[in-house]
């Protein structure tokens, strides 16, 4: 069977041709005629035998045969939506489409997140016929109202399952709900799971089912071999069958970004040329490296399952699962990157002790099992002792936290070489050890002297003086008398800094006197047998004399600064005055006689 017996117009037969494509496959030859009957339509077979052109090649036939309404401003609306999960499948569809249409009057466009925003509401604003989208940028736009629709006359879910598997099914709702009621709905997926039987249930009218192949069957043209290898030699394996074997195009799976990540850094010191694709690397950096492992600059693209579903390489020869997915199904979607299109191919798995399991879920799933091989030319035992040796597979732990981040850091790792049993290591300078052990001394500092920024005790346990820290340019404090602060030998504290002391008591600041060990007032005031001198104020029959710009009169304190109040009594008249003073000179004379 040829493509011309589908029904399919000349300008779509002369681009098959140019791509080579002479004769339809199982899944093409099926739901090509089912498209273009107009009705809904559910189709399967696993990945890699053709699904996308099985709806492209109809779509172009019945959008080039049919004319689009006009909508405001003489623009033609969206005339076909098709969903995708990832932004590669949606750039490798919206490819495909451009592909196979480039001799019809149709324009397409494709729509993801990653990129920015208003290039995207620019071309909206041109004529777009066919919209390949991801579902989330696309009610990006649709609630910034710089998409329209309300005239979409087919609609395709691409990877339905896999929209499903990450939890697409509330965006889909949504945007159904923008859709106009009466249209054609075509349903693609590689696997049948109850789920995607239930959306089809409510989302399809009466369709036709097409399954060319048992659900998750990879193709027979892929050649499936797996090898034991443990974590810390895998790298080392990788590297030896991509030079062995003169591999030029080889798409490696890892399970984790991280992973993907180490693992095209190491091959890429060992001289292959190799590039990581995951979610967090940027839309630019993943088209990068997809079309530099497309057009064979690049001879390794280290991927996570998110490349493991609508990329098509031409005649990609290889596929290594580095690691082998948690979920059988996606073993299926990435060793289908490989014979494709009538091509054959070769699946290689390196497996770990601890993944036994995966495999033995793979092998139930697939309902074979894959071939075991053993490598004559790979000395695994050497492999595997020099990885021991190296710490190799160390690389996938956590990275362990830096030491000296917590209270006893850099202290603790300072004081490690000479800090004594049972001494407080890394406490903070200035306090005492718990067992009242001497500080370390710093390996630069004589036998019995303190080291800088440390303290050091005297036998009888009392600190004596401290240097301050190196760095700080803090000169060392020194009183009148000359002695540096710190302890003096009978556990007084000196004086700080430009502070005298006397009899071991601490001087005052200001260089104020003391006397009889005393301290003395402030401002040079004078202290008679050990008794701290009053303030310069007048003092009469024993009583305390007021604050200066206060008078007083026969013992009695006067208001406040700027009082005006008690005239008479100032001038010694008026009988409030007379009493209070007599009352004076009685308590004066109760304080003399004890």
């Amino acid at each position: 069977m040829s493509f011309a017996s589908l029904g399919l117009s000349e300008p779509i037969l002369r681009a098959l041709a140019d791509r080579g494509y002479t004769e339809p496959t199982p899944i093409q030859q099926q739901a090509i005629p089912a498209v273009l009957g107009g009705g809904d339509l559910l189709g399967g077979a696993q990945t890699g035998t053709g699904k996308t052109a099985g709806f492209t090649l109809p779509l172009l036939q019945r959008l080039s045969t049919t004319q689009s309404a006009r909508r405001g401003g003489g623009h033609a609306p969206v005339r076909a939506l098709i969903l995708t999960p990832t932004r590669e499948l949606a750039a490798q569809v919206e490819e495909s489409v451009r592909e196979y249409g480039k001799y019809l009057d149709l324009k397409s466009m494709v729509m993801f997140g990653g990129v920015g925003f208003q290039p995207q509401v620019d071309r909206l604003r041109q004529r777009v016929d066919i919209l390949v989208a991801t579902p989330g940028r696309l009610l990006d736009h649709a609630s910034q109202k710089t998409v329209d629709l309300s005239a979409v006359e087919i609609l395709v879910l691409d990877e339905a399952d896999r929209m499903l598997d990450m939890g697409f099914i509330r965006d889909i709702r949504r945007v159904l709900a923008l859709l106009p009621p009466k249209r054609q709905n075509l349903l693609f997926s590689a696997t049948f799971s109850d789920d995607i039987r239930a959306l089809a249930d409510g989302l399809l009218d009466h369709p036709a089912t097409v399954e060319v192949a048992r659900r998750n069957t990879p193709t027979e043209l892929v050649d499936q071999r797996a090898i034991a290898a443990e974590k810390g030699v895998k790298r080392a394996l990788l590297s030896h069958l991509v030079n062995s074997r003169q591999w030029q195009q080889v798409l490696v799976f890892t399970r984790t970004k991280h992973g993907a990540n180490r693992l095209a850094e190491q091959l890429t010191r060992d001289g292959i040329s190799a590039m990581a694709i995951h979610g967090n690397k940027s839309q630019g950096a993943r088209t990068r490296a997809l079309s530099q492992f497309k057009d064979g600059s690049l001879r390794v693209l280290v991927a996570t399952d998110i490349a493991a579903r609508g990329l098509d390489i031409v005649e990609l020869p290889v596929v290594v699962n580095y690691e082998l997915p948690n979920v059988p199904e996606d073993y299926v979607h990435r060793i289908g990157r490989t014979g494709r299109a009538g091509c054959t191919g070769l699946a290689y798995s390196l497996v770990a002790s601890d993944e036994q399991g995966f495999l033995s879920d793979i092998e139930k799933l697939i309902r074979r099992q894959v071939v075991r091989e053993a490598l004559a030319d790979f000395d695994m035992a050497a492999a595997i002792a020099a990885a021991r040796s190296s710490g190799a597979g160390e690389e996938d732990r956590p990275p362990r936290q830096p030491q000296g981040r917590g209270r006893q850091g850099a202290g603790a790792q300072r004081g490690a070489t000479q800090a004594p049993a049972g001494a407080r290591v890394g406490a903070p300078a200035g306090r005492r050890a718990a067992s009242g052990e001497p500080r370390r001394q710093d390996a630069r500092q004589p036998e019995g002297q303190p080291a800088a920024g440390g303290q050091r005790r005297a036998a009888d346990g009392r600190r004596t003086a401290d240097a301050p820290r190196q760095g700080q340019g803090r000169p060392t404090a020194r009183g009148p008398g000359g002695v540096a602060r710190g302890r003096s030998a009978d556990g007084n504290r000196s004086a700080a800094p430009q502070r005298g002391e006397v009899d071991g008591n601490r001087g005052f600041p200001s260089q104020r006197p003391e006397v009889d060990g005393n301290r003395a007032p402030a401002h040079h005031r004078a202290e008679p047998d050990g008794n701290r001198a009053p303030e310069p104020r007048r003092e009469v029959n024993g009583n305390r004399a007021p604050t200066p710009r206060r008078s007083e009169v026969d013992g009695n304190r006067a208001g406040a600064g700027g009082d005006r109040r008690a005239t008479a009594d100032q001038a010694g008249t008026g009988r409030s005055g007379r009493i209070k003073g007599a009352l004076s000179q009685a308590l004066g004379v109760l304080r003399r006689l004890g």
